[in-house]
């Protein structure tokens, strides 16, 4: 039975050689994170890393990867969302519809990781991902936020929670 080393663990999977390895991990190894947009590798909705790499799952056949590379989905970023561009979101509320945004994180992740003071065209080369909902602007402050040490002060967006209302 073929293996995918997948968050660190190796798993076996039962599919055709062709199968793209997104539908892999949501149908077989239930990680449902990684999400459907396109099928054809343009959204980047399917986003993980390969070997650190941001790759899109949609088009990738399983039968192109063994156990030897590695594998890793928004579930394996950090199990309690702790990883720095994770928090970066959450602080600046990027998330709209939120569809895109697993992909997004992954793309971003890979790119702290490369370059971890990325420029503005930095930023426009390695986010190539689409979104729907057209939260570029918040996606760009919560790199330069995770970027900064995770201060969403330092991003460039004024973003005000406001708690409970006087009606």
């Amino acid at each position: 039975m073929p293996r995918l080393n997948v968050n660190g663990s190796v798993r076996e999977f039962d599919a055709e050689p062709d199968t793209p390895l997104l539908w892999v991990l949501r149908e077989q190894l239930e990680l449902t994170g990684t999400k459907y947009g396109c099928g054809i590798a343009q959204c980047g909705a399917c986003t993980v890393h390969l070997d650190g790499v941001p790759t899109r799952s949609c088009v990738r056949p399983v039968s192109t990867l063994g156990p030897d590379e590695k594998i890793v989905t928004i579930e394996g970023l950090a199990s309690n969302a702790s990883h720095p561009i994770q928090k970066a979101w959450a602080a600046l509320d990027v998330p709209q519809c939120g569809y895109c945004q697993s992909g997004m994180i992954m793309a971003a992740a890979a790119l702290l990781k490369a370059k971890p003071r990325p420029t503005d065209a930095d930023i426009d080369d390695a986010m190539t991902n689409i979104c729907r909902c057209g939260t570029y602007n918040r996606v760009r402050a919560a790199i330069k936020a995770a970027a900064q040490g995770g201060d969403p002060k330092q991003a460039g967006l004024n973003i005000v929670h406001i708690v409970g209302s006087k009606a």
